[in-house]
């Protein structure tokens, strides 16, 4: 890590921007935002920043790509004020994303492995086919759906509206109710965007899997999901070495 954080050494913004190809402007609002801790002014009005300060510069950018901006914020800001148990509980919370993540994404892998001998062709079957269809022979309502995913019911019709969920329409109430296929297509299309794909682009992977009743058309999709996965499993780890070395160096 080269000099140690406890020196007394003196930086200028532009030190801390230049070591990390930020703007001088960056740093200073990082300090605003409470990811750096308050710099010392100097009897002229300009900003003393030391070792320390470079360190929780470098704890922050290791931060970001396992945590995503907020919540790196929210760590560093924790951290700077004295609430490290807070902080852990934010990095408990991002570990326990992943690991959700990771077990969508395996459940969505082995539903369409199931569903691929007698998945037809037809894109909303009456009877849904396979073990992936719901206990109730009727399907399920947008209300139940939408909180067994975590989002929203907009956000459902903002999919149908995309014709990424095709839910067939009870002839007495005229609700919504997803059989089998639409929770399965509901399902792809929600662990597709959590890996960050646009409507546009999940929209042919549903329709040929619709069409070919197999996984073979994700699996490019769903191996570049698993790798971004990998990759901010591996960013958790740099960012827990870089937060506990200025933590050490608070101590």
């Amino acid at each position: 890590m080269g000099k140690s954080l406890q020196s007394g050494g003196r930086l200028r913004p532009v030190d801390l921007a230049r070591a990390h190809g930020l703007s001088t402007q960056a740093v200073r609002n990082y300090e605003e935002a409470g990811i750096l801790p308050a710099a010392n002014r100097s009897p002229a009005g300009y900003r003393a920043y030391t070792p320390l300060h470079a360190g929780a510069l470098r704890a922050f950018l290791a931060l970001l790509p396992g945590h995503g901006h907020p919540t790196a914020t929210s760590i560093m800001r924790a951290v700077n004020r004295g609430a490290v148990d807070e902080a852990f509980r934010l990095i408990d919370e991002s570990h326990a994303q992943l690991l959700d993540d990771r077990r969508t994404l395996r459940a969505v892998e082995s539903a369409l492995r199931d569903l691929a001998p007698t998945t037809t062709s037809d894109p909303a079957p009456a009877t849904p086919p396979g073990p992936a269809a719901p206990p109730d022979p009727g399907g399920t309502f947008i209300g139940p759906l939408a909180r067994q995913l975590g989002i929203r019911p907009a956000t459902l019709r903002t999919w149908e509206h995309a014709g990424l969920v095709r839910p067939r329409r009870d002839p007495r109430t005229g609700y919504r109710v997803y059989d089998g296929s639409a929770v399965r297509d509901a399902r792809m299309t929600h662990q597709l965007r959590r890996g960050g794909y646009l409507l546009e682009q999940i929209a042919p992977l549903v329709d040929q899997v619709r069409a070919a009743g197999g996984i073979e058309p994700l699996e490019a999709a769903l191996g570049d999901w698993h790798r971004r996965l990998s990759a901010r499993g591996r960013a958790m780890l740099t960012g827990a070495a870089e937060l506990e070395a200025y933590l050490r160096a608070r101590e």
